[in-house]
């Protein structure tokens, strides 16, 4: 039997202007999605250079300068990091196309040796198929070049507005966010009774212990990833004088593996693959010993060094952070690879906290209830 349902017009009202609010909320989030980023990477940058800021600021005097000595720090070390990878990689690329040639004679025998291999598999001229197959590559390659110049100037244009605007709500997330919270939450606590306070207290409660996990991760994983960068440095720089290769190597190569480790999951394969890549230019058995090593190191790193170091700080499953990475490389890729371990940590965070946030809730409800019939009496 059908059942008719009446609903007054108040509610009927109500319920439309909920979704009109939704709608036009996700069509601003649609549009605004880049600057809604933008802010959100500063805002976690800010929260991680946060705990070192507080170092500085040892007597509670003069939080804002040791907030611009941190981040001043940071950008130091990010940029002083970058001027010696960079040119590294670009001369030992330069120096093994220039020893290519050598290399490519040595091993196979040059062309002669090539088309002796072709011919055992059927092949009467490997040599001419290779260079037809390298010349529609290389026809290709330039072709997407050509069509997307115009293009990639504007990426590298909007990646460099990016970063400075990143840079500069960082900083200024640093000088002015603590205080502004701070004036918030006591906002909130001020217009309030006592019955009243104790949501907000609740939600101050879990906003703070979300940004301690960010906080932990972040300063944990590079507490790991400084130890990852010694161990490279030494095992490059014993390679380099066993196999007579340059150890100035050594330190750039760290360095990698550092800023590669910040990567979660993947970040110590890419940087692997890339530093015994390096290593093999100059001399291949020491790539292949690299690589053999690091692979049996980062075991021991994941599974004993990791965890002592960064104790229970998130205490996530590894099924939850293989989730949580996954989700977020697809979501946003590297970026969304960095931040979806503290995101599952908050999001951790707020399932421990929803009985306090309900029971809050519920206290509010009740008490908005007994002073409502109290107003009615």
């Amino acid at each position: 039997m059908a059942k008719k349902v009446e609903v007054d017009t108040k509610t009927f009202i109500r319920f439309w202007l909920v979704v009109a609010a939704l709608v036009l909320l996700l069509a601003f989030i649609g549009q605004a999605f880049t600057g809604l980023l933008l802010i959100g990477i500063a805002a976690f940058l800010a929260i991680a250079i946060h705990p070192l800021a507080e170092k500085f600021n040892h007597k509670k005097k003069r939080p804002k300068l040791a907030a611009g000595l941190a981040f001043g720090l940071i950008v130091i070390i990010v940029g002083f990091a970058a001027s010696i990878i960079a040119p590294v990689v670009v001369n030992e690329t330069a120096n093994f196309a220039s020893r290519a040639p050598a290399m490519f004679e040595e091993t196979f025998g040059g062309w002669n040796g090539i088309n002796e291999f072709g011919r055992n598999l059927g092949i009467n001229n490997l040599q001419g198929e290779i260079y037809t197959g390298l010349e529609s590559f290389s026809n290709e390659i330039t072709s997407a070049i050509t069509n997307n110049i115009f293009s990639s100037v504007g990426t590298i244009a909007n990646v460099a507005t990016g970063t400075i605007l990143v840079l500069v709500l960082t900083l200024l997330f640093l000088l002015e966010g603590p205080a502004l919270i701070e004036k918030f939450w006591n906002g909130l606590k001020k217009s309030r009774n006592e019955q009243e306070r104790r949501p907000v207290i609740v939600a101050e409660r879990v906003i703070s212990r979300m940004g301690n996990v960010i906080s932990t991760y972040v300063s944990r994983q590079i507490m790991v990833g400084l130890l990852d960068g010694c161990i490279v440095t030494f095992a490059v720089f014993i390679l380099s004088l066993i196999f007579g290769f340059s150890s100035g190597l050594a330190f750039p190569m760290g360095l990698i593996a550092v800023i590669f480790y910040l990567i979660p999951m993947f970040g110590p394969i890419i940087s692997c693959v890339i530093i015994s890549a390096i290593v093999a230019f100059n001399a291949p058995v020491a790539g292949a010993i690299f690589l053999v090593f690091y692979i049996v190191y980062a075991q021991i790193e994941s599974n004993v060094i990791a965890p002592k170091i960064q104790g229970n700080g998130l205490n996530l499953s590894p099924v939850i952070i293989l989730a949580s990475v996954t989700i977020g490389i697809y979501a946003f890729g590297l970026l969304g690879a960095i931040i979806s371990i503290p995101i599952a940590g908050c999001v951790k965070v707020l399932i421990e906290e929803y009985p306090r946030i309900r029971g809050a809730r519920e206290e509010h409800h009740s008490h908005e209830l007994a002073a409502e019939a109290k107003s009615q009496k």
